[in-house]
Parts: structure tokens; sequence; C-alpha cells
């Protein structure tokens, strides 16, 4: 069953993972996504392990709308 991931982390990889594709990530960047993640991770039942394969395959390999 997917994890019901939050708009505003999504943002946060999308724009990581632009950055990755155009060379520009910068730590702090990549920082917020890390504390994003363990953030949401606190509060869900989900391990982070299955939260980022889950926010990594919608945002790299999105589903066709």
């Amino acid at each position: 069953m997917p994890i019901e991931l939050p708009d505003e982390l999504i943002a946060a990889e999308t724009a990581a993972y632009q950055a990755i594709r155009e060379g520009a990530l910068t730590v702090p960047l990549a920082l917020a996504v890390h504390q994003a993640v363990a953030a949401f991770v606190e509060t869900s039942d989900n391990p982070r392990l299955l939260v980022e394969e889950e926010l990594k395959r919608r945002v790299r390999h999105p589903e066709p709308a």
C-alpha cells in the first residue's frame, strides 16, 4: 500500500532531484530533504527506508497521468 506523503515533502524531493539533474545540489537543500523525511518518519508508523523509497519512486518515476 502506498504511503501518504505530504505535499511539502514531495516538493522538497522534487527540488533536490531537479538540482541533482542540473549539477547544482547544495548541502542545505539536501539537508532540508533529509530533515523533512526524518520529521515525517517521527510522526508516521512507516520505516524510514520505505518512506524514502516511496518518495523517490514518486518523484523520479511518476505514474503516467
